[in-house]
């Protein structure tokens, strides 16, 4: 099974052929609209933005750093990945040359709404930094049920996604259901043996192409090259009801009055965003 790459698609295709159905497309070309695309490089990273700074577990790096990391990474020793830059806090600048964020398909988009700026929501806008040989740590589905949205601005990367349905066979943590147990790049069969019976979709993203993920697909990422990649995440009615599920989750695991308290919030700033949208995405 090969990942279904589309050129011209007008977003009534988009949303009846990939988004309602819930099937992974890269997008060969929307990333024309953004400035960036054709931009980003880690020399015009360097050149511009040398010292703005991001922690990597637990180390403090600048970009010209991350930068020098990446080009020097190789498959025996790779650089730390993924180096995340949290694009409108640490660089602000680059926002204008990401518009329209929503590269005219993922729209409608509720955690624009001002309300989810408030708490770790999924709704931040980030810049994904890495090397050959440069692993995702663990095959997950994004947390809160979003659909996830990663333009390759420079470089190559190879993604695994998983058809939906196959939980069974991805061995999700007990503790962590958002997570997978086993390592997609070294499995082991034995300790792991239905993950035999899984059908991974391998295939490579590069410049200037955009990857929709569905909320509730398994998926993984390995640097090919030197990568710069933007991500952001939607929520809106189609995935309304399981990411409302996960706040509970989340929020519970620290006490059921901050469940409660939360889930209310989460539950207002969707009714609201609901009353503007005007989408047919139901």
């Amino acid at each position: 099974m090969d990942i279904i790459r589309r050129d011209n698609i007008t977003y009534e295709e988009f949303i009846e052929e990939h988004y309602k159905p819930g099937i992974p497309l890269v997008f060969t070309k929307a990333a024309k609209v953004w400035k960036a695309n054709g931009l980003f490089s880690p020399d015009w990273f360097r050149e511009n933005y040398p010292d703005r700074k991001t922690d990597v577990r637990g180390t403090t790096y600048t970009i010209k750093q991350v930068m020098d990391m990446v080009e020097a990474s190789t498959e025996d020793k790779p650089a730390p990945y993924p180096m995340i830059f949290d694009i409108p806090s640490t660089i602000p600048e680059l926002m204008p040359l990401l518009d329209p964020l929503d590269l005219n398909y993922a729209s409608p988009n509720w955690l624009r709404n001002k309300m989810f700026n408030i708490g770790k929501w999924g709704g931040a806008i980030e810049m994904f930094v890495g090397g050959p040989g440069g692993r995702f740590p663990y095959m997950h589905i994004d947390y809160y049920h979003l659909n996830a949205w990663i333009t390759q601005l420079y470089g190559e990367k190879r993604f695994t996604v998983f058809p939906r349905g196959q939980e069974d066979l991805l061995y999700p943590r007990p503790d962590d259901p958002w997570r997978s147990e086993l390592n997609i790049f070294e499995p082991d069969y034995e300790k792991y043996p239905k993950f035999k019976d899984a059908t991974p979709i391998h295939f490579v993203v590069g410049p200037g192409e955009t990857l929709f993920i569905p909320f509730g697909t398994w998926h993984s990422a390995y640097s090919l090259t030197p990568t710069i990649s933007v991500a952001f995440d939607t929520l809106n009615n189609k995935n309304h009801k399981e990411f409302m599920k996960d706040v509970w989750t989340f929020k519970s695991r620290d006490s059921k009055a901050k469940a409660v308290a939360m889930y209310s919030y989460a539950w207002v700033a969707t009714q609201l965003s609901k009353m503007t949208d005007k989408s047919t995405v139901k």
